[in-house]
């Protein structure tokens, strides 16, 4: 079952959602991008490096796109602030994740709706996640996530 919150004229916003959640769906991929009729970016990579990626590449060009992304908790979301993303859909979407977008007027679709993301250990919280937890403020969130990446990818 699917759940969405909706505000304002959505027309074209609600085509460019649709098209984002086919790409999803038979592209087997985990991000999808589009504004005005145009895919702008999809990727297969896993966890919030794509969305970063998206945001380095793109930043303005995001604003007002539809995302359709495999997972959504509060560090995408507020990726999605930043960006100034228009409307999003996630098979997974985290309570924290929709409350930031109900807070900012954001369309939100989701088919399940979950308490936490999980890291890849399926034990913990995501660490993207747990920093996330701390952040309300988007251009914060963008720093510090990227920096965590950076982090994280200089471990190995």
């Amino acid at each position: 079952m699917s759940f969405r919150l909706c505000w304002g004229d959505v027309s074209l916003e609600g085509k460019d959602l649709k098209a984002a959640k086919k790409r999803l769906a038979e592209e087997g991929l985990t991000l999808c991008i589009v504004r005005e009729g145009q895919v702008l970016f999809e990727t297969s990579s896993r966890g919030i490096s794509g969305f970063l990626r998206a945001t380095e590449e793109l930043n303005e060009q995001l604003h007002g796109a539809s995302v359709a992304d495999k997972v959504v908790g509060k560090a995408v979301a507020l990726m999605c602030l930043y960006t100034r993303i228009g409307a999003v859909y996630a098979p997974v979407m985290s309570r924290k994740a929709r409350e930031l977008f109900e807070h900012n007027a954001v369309r939100a679709e989701w088919d399940e709706l979950v308490d936490d993301i999980l890291g890849s250990c399926k034990v913990t919280s995501c660490p993207f996640e747990r920093l996330a937890t701390k952040i309300t403020d988007p251009s914060e969130a963008y720093i510090k996530l990227k920096a965590l990446q950076d982090s994280l990818k200089q471990r190995g």
